[in-house]
């Protein structure tokens, strides 16, 4: 089954998660990244980012490669404010039509809670009721754990 992972990271955790299910699912990587980066660093970050996603904002993304052609999509995204991250939303915006029909699975990474409120939001966003696949983690790249390598692995499995 041809498969992309479509990411956006900004702290890095989503996206070596993606590059790990990358490497275990032999699938096409894409990063997703808006024009005009958001605030990384303080309290800028959280108001600034958690607003945006509250707000639904979709900002312009720099140019990738997603050609469509693909059986199944992994979408990968931090949680901010129990959403996903504005750029993802702007991907799924350019890309509805390519995305109608594909097999979804989905990966949320967060630090703070609302990973299932986000999934539902993605679901929602996407007009289907159910993800092939779900896995969400706790700061897998900031703070590791042998749980979080288990659940990648059993993500990754089920979509074998």
């Amino acid at each position: 089954m041809k498969t992309a992972i479509v990411y956006y990271s900004m702290s890095g955790n989503t996206a070596q998660t993606a590059e790990k299910i990358t490497a275990e699912l032999d699938s096409d990587l894409i990063r997703i990244e808006p024009v005009k980066e958001f605030p990384s660093e303080g309290a800028r970050k959280f108001i600034w980012g958690g607003m945006k996603a509250v707000m639904g904002n979709k900002p312009r993304l720099q140019p990738y490669v997603f050609n469509g052609g693909y059986d199944r999509v992994i979408i990968c995204t931090p949680v901010w404010a129990s959403n996903i991250a504005p750029p993802i939303r702007s991907f799924i915006h350019e890309n509805r039509e390519s995305l109608n029909g594909r097999s979804i699975a989905a990966v949320v990474c967060f630090a703070g809670g609302g990973a299932d409120k986000a999934l539902l939001k993605l679901k929602q966003l996407l007009g289907i009721e159910s993800l092939e696949a779900e896995l969400v983690l706790v700061d897998p790249k900031d703070k590791p754990t042998e749980d979080n390598e288990k659940k990648i692995k059993e993500f990754c499995e089920k979509l074998k």
